[in-house]
């Protein structure tokens, strides 16, 4: 199964590079493009939730490192809710 890893910058210019075991992330983003907090967090999860069961399907269980990664995205998230208008951009896909 091709794993990949994408980096993402968030409202305060850190950047985080993410990991996702399936391709899927392509379906749901799009490098350079920036993406209100809530909408990045929610397809986040997405497709990682979808990518975790493209695991299980395959090896018959979950991909718990799918699973940290969405809770460490929504972690930092969380520390932009009271921002105005916070943006997170995908810069880049790395396979």
């Amino acid at each position: 199964m091709p794993e990949m890893r994408f980096r993402i910058r968030w409202p305060d210019r850190t950047e985080s590079l993410c990991y996702s075991p399936s391709l899927v992330i392509k379906d749901y983003f799009q490098p350079g493009h920036s993406y209100p907090l809530h909408e990045f967090v929610k397809l986040s999860r997405d497709a990682l939730e979808i990518a975790s069961e493209r695991v299980r399907q395959k090896y018959g269980y979950t991909c718990s490192s799918a699973m940290s990664q969405l809770a460490e995205i929504e972690a930092k998230a969380s520390q932009f809710l009271e921002s105005n208008n916070p943006q997170v951009t995908v810069t880049e896909f790395i396979e």
